[in-house]
C-alpha cells in the first residue's frame, strides 16, 4: 500500500476496532495522547472513547508531520476534509488483490480482527461492545464464532466434565 495516510488510516481502524466512516473522520483534536485515548463518533453521532495503542500514536504523529493539517488525521488530498470512504474501499480492495487475497474481504475485516482478537484474549463481551459502540449486545455476539483456540478450549473443558462418567 503505497499512500501512508490510507495505511494508517487502516492500522487505526485494526487498532481501534473502527468503522470505516470513523477511521475517516478522526480529527487531531479527537487524539488524546496523554490519556491514550481516541475519541470515536459512530453511528447516530454517538460518541465513545477506546484505547489508542502507544505504538499507533507514534505512527499517528509520524504521518501528521507529512501533511500538518490541522483539522484531519487523515486527510483528502485537498486537505480540505476527511479521506473518502469511496477512497480508502478502492486502497483496500487493490492492496488484498496485490497481496494474493482471492476471497471477498472489506475493510470492515479490520474491526471485525479487532473484536475477535480481543475475545479471544479474554475480554469480556460487554467490554468489546462498549468498545465497538454496539447498543444492543447482540450485534457483538455475532464475533463470539468458534475460532481455533475456542475450539481448542472448549474441547479440553468437555474432556475433563466427562472423564470418570
Amino acid at each position: 500500500m503505497k499512500n501512508p495516510i490510507h495505511r494508517t488510516c487502516f492500522a487505526l481502524m485494526y487498532a481501534c476496532g473502527l468503522r470505516i466512516s470513523e477511521a475517516a473522520k478522526v480529527e487531531i483534536a479527537d487524539i488524546d495522547s496523554a490519556g491514550g485515548l481516541l475519541r470515536v463518533i459512530g453511528k447516530g453521532d454517538k460518541e465513545r472513547c477506546v484505547p489508542l495503542p502507544e505504538p499507533v500514536l507514534v505512527q499517528l504523529r509520524q504521518i501528521w508531520l507529512t501533511h500538518r493539517n490541522r483539522r484531519w488525521l487523515c486527510p483528502s488530498r485537498r486537505g480540505n476534509g476527511p479521506v473518502s470512504k469511496s477512497t480508502l474501499w478502492r486502497t483496500f480492495r487493490l492492496a488484498a488483490r496485490a497481496a494474493g487475497i482471492t476471497r471477498r474481504v472489506s475493510p470492515h475485516s479490520l474491526r471485525h480482527g479487532y473484536a475477535t482478537r480481543l475475545l479471544e484474549q479474554g475480554t469480556d463481551t460487554r467490554v468489546v461492545q462498549i468498545l465497538l459502540g454496539h447498543v444492543n449486545i447482540a450485534t457483538t455476539t455475532v464475533y463470539l464464532h468458534l475460532t481455533e483456540p475456542t475450539r481448542a478450549s472448549l474441547k479440553a473443558t468437555l474432556d475433563t466434565l466427562m472423564t470418570d462418567l
